[in-house]
């Protein structure tokens, strides 16, 4: 899972957890129903079209808003396998680490990379690769054992996997 390769769904700054998933959401936590509207106030048609292994690349400030961990989840839910931004929320960033959704930040690839372009992302290096320009940009990479963290689908996973070795 350390090199991951989709499409780009592009999303501007201070893209809110009611953007993300809309409160009137909220009465489920069941991800497949929140993966039906993930993104649907920001682009009514996004959890129709995006495929699995789908990247999102937005501006500044994504996940902002509520604490929500509905958010990150009905992202992860809809496919998508990376979140690429100039800048995370604090709670959006811990929460999507919680639940294994890789998450980079590059504010050059976000201010560059367009819609539609096919992209790779090395998570092991940082390295992201505008497939459709040939274009590179670096992200500071995780470090091994928040690497461990996502490859194991989440916290819980990561240390129900620790707790086993034991």
């Amino acid at each position: 899972m350390s090199q991951l390769k989709g499409k780009v769904w592009r999303f501007g700054n201070d893209v809110d957890t009611d953007l993300i998933i809309p409160a009137r959401y909220l009465n489920t936590s069941e991800p497949k129903e929140l993966a039906l509207h993930c993104m649907e106030d920001a682009d009514p048609t996004f959890a129709g079209k995006v495929q699995p292994g789908d990247i999102i690349v937005a501006g500044k400030n994504f996940g902002c808003g509520s604490s929500r961990e509905h958010a990150p989840i009905a992202i992860k839910a809809a496919g998508v396998s990376c979140v690429i931004a100039a800048s995370f929320a604090r709670i959006f960033y811990r929460n999507a680490i919680n639940i294994g959704l890789p998450i980079l930040e590059s504010p050059e690839a976000s201010s560059t990379i367009a819609e539609g372009h096919e992209i790779q992302v090395n998570l092991s290096n940082g390295q992201i690769t505008d497939l459709t320009t040939g274009q590179t940009y670096q992200a500071a990479p995780f470090p091994p054992f928040m690497q461990e963290l996502i490859q194991s689908g989440g916290l819980i996973e990561y240390v129900k996997k620790k707790m086993n070795m034991q």
